[in-house]
């Protein structure tokens, strides 16, 4: 085969761009942004970033609990990352079984009976974490700290990200994360009597059965559902 110009051309030619058959993409590797973004977190938060990881192309980053806020400060402010897409946490602790092992769980895969970490590890049971982007430069990370169980305090950022307010309100009912410098934590979703956390791992389930609803009221019976017993059996046997 020859080209226009009578040169002859090697038949299995390749482009020049085309990868190796043997060499398999990385799908956890970030690109050049976010790379970037990385390192200028690292530059500004200096030793209190614990720990790093790249998931599906996006930074996780660890930080001391007592740089938090910091951290917020730091993505916003210096990173322009301008969205909040939440604030959450977490419980790494197993859900507790009853009866056989598998426990009819039905997940796949099959709930961890052992303690396990996610991205950029844990240093105890529970973490609160979030998730801010930049609406400029198309860019964001996710952001995790450790909460200690005793005292399970945690800085607010809704200073830094007004958006926070209803995310951490949830996240004090639901975990019992007490947010210092949140405007004023109250339930969103449960009666103010209600007790316990329903996404703590520990939370017992069956709790609805064992006692009321809180703020279960007596309904009145409907028109013939309250008639006595004996009256009725007089009835029937007329």
């Amino acid at each position: 085969m020859t080209d226009v110009s009578g040169t002859a051309a090697p038949e299995d030619a390749a482009p020049e761009d085309a990868a190796p058959e043997d060499v398999a993409l990385d799908p956890h590797a970030l690109d050049d942004a976010h790379t970037e973004l990385l390192e200028r977190l690292e530059l500004e938060l200096g030793a209190a970033v614990l720990d790093q990881a790249a998931v599906f192309g996006m930074p996780v980053v660890r930080v001391q609990r007592t740089a938090w806020r910091e951290l917020a400060e730091v993505a916003r402010n210096k990173l322009e990352c301008d969205f909040l897409s939440f604030v959450a946490g977490l419980d790494w602790m197993p859900a507790p079984r009853e009866g056989d092992d598998d426990s009819g769980d039905t997940s796949s895969p099959v709930q961890p009976m052992e303690t396990t970490y996610g991205a950029a590890g844990s240093d105890g049971r529970f973490q609160v974490f979030a998730r801010v982007q930049s609406t400029s430069r198309h860019f964001g990370f996710t952001a995790k700290a450790d909460v200690d169980e005793d005292s399970l305090l945690v800085q607010s950022w809704v200073p830094v990200y007004p958006g926070a307010d209803w995310h951490e309100r949830e996240c004090w009912e639901m975990f019992g994360f007490v947010f210092d410098g949140h405007p004023a934590l109250r339930h969103l979703y449960l009666p103010s009597e209600f007790e316990g956390h329903p996404l703590r791992k520990d939370y017992p389930l069956l709790s609805r059965v064992v006692k009321p609803w809180p703020g279960l009221v007596d309904v009145e019976p409907m028109p013939g559902d309250d008639e006595p017993a004996a009256e009725t059996a007089s009835e029937e046997g007329s």
